[in-house]
């Protein structure tokens, strides 16, 4: 294959690549059942990778540490994500520094939780 091919090949590939953007719009069907907001306006995602051979690796962390939920929040996250195109699999970790504070809310996070009665 010619320097120009693998080029054009590696150009193609990149560009059915998603994006950090797609990855957070897939992740907001995600929300903690305790707190009827989705995981990216509670800002419980921390970092998000796309990898170039299409997997996605994501750092996420829960409201609070020992969370009963924590498994089916993961696994409702991998089944989102694993639905945008071009993605080939899905990796999600916990970590739990920083810890998780209200003030990491995007502001339609705070105002969904102010419609539910929370003041933040």
């Amino acid at each position: 294959m010619s320097e120009e091919t693998q080029s054009q090949a590696a150009a193609a590939e990149a560009a059915e690549l998603p994006t950090k953007e797609q990855i957070l719009e897939a992740l907001k069907v995600v929300k903690d059942p305790e707190i009827p907001i989705n995981v990216v306006d509670l800002g419980l995602i921390y970092n998000v990778d796309v990898k170039p051979n299409g997997i996605v690796d994501i750092d996420m962390t829960l409201t609070a540490i020992g969370c009963p939920v924590q498994d089916m929040i993961k696994a409702d996250a991998e089944l989102a994500v694993m639905r945008v195109p071009g993605v080939k699999g899905v990796n999600v970790d916990f970590v739990w520094s920083p810890p998780w504070t209200p003030a990491k809310m995007s502001e339609e996070g705070k105002k969904q939780m102010r419609m539910f009665g929370f003041n933040v």
